[in-house]
């Protein structure tokens, strides 16, 4: 496939990074049961690819929203289009994210899954963008940080495509398919 832009992270850095990011969550949660909760569509690469590098028993649910639609910015009004199908109560959860951009989704779904009363809740994100979050967010078991560029690849998209590259690039509309 030919590229769309500028590869920001390759391959095998973002092979790298998910290996120590499961290496990490493998240690801190040994001994206990996890709960990935993987937030569609964006990040079900990351939450699979992660997944295998865990080590402790662990279960998988989904949850979708949007703030984006087709856009390129977040318009800042969040919407759960699929929940969660099991509790979380008094369980330990960590929610997997493609990527940490303002802040806005991410606090709105951490305060309403917060009130399930869950064990536990962390942030597992491959991406967070630097200097543009307007709510601050504790991602603990982060990939990369990168700069506030459009992003596409490894499970990101522009209007629903580019989700398959393997790598993340820098979305150059200029170089768009027609």
């Amino acid at each position: 496939m030919e590229t769309i832009g500028k590869i920001l992270i390759t391959e095998d850095e973002i092979a790298d990074a998910v290996a120590r990011m499961g290496r990490e969550i493998s240690a801190d949660y040994d001994g206990k049961e996890l709960l990935l909760v993987g937030i569609l569509k964006g990040a079900f690469l990351t939450m699979a690819d992660l997944a295998r590098q865990i080590t402790v028993p662990v279960e998988f649910d989904f949850m979708a929203v949007s703030s984006y639609g087709d856009a390129t910015k977040s318009s800042g009004v969040v919407r759960i289009l699929k929940d969660l199908d099991q509790e979380i109560s008094n369980r330990h959860v960590v929610i997997v994210e493609d990527i940490v951009d303002t802040g806005l989704t991410l606090h709105y779904l951490l305060e309403n899954l917060r009130v399930r009363q869950p064990a536990s809740i962390e942030i597992a994100a491959l991406l967070v963008k630097e200097g543009i979050q307007q709510i601050p967010i504790d991602v603990k078991y982060r990939g990369f940080d990168i700069p506030p560029d459009f992003v596409v690849g490894y499970g990101l998209d522009y209007t629903g495509l580019f989700r398959n590259l393997p790598y993340v690039s820098v979305l150059d509309p200029d170089n768009l398919p027609v």
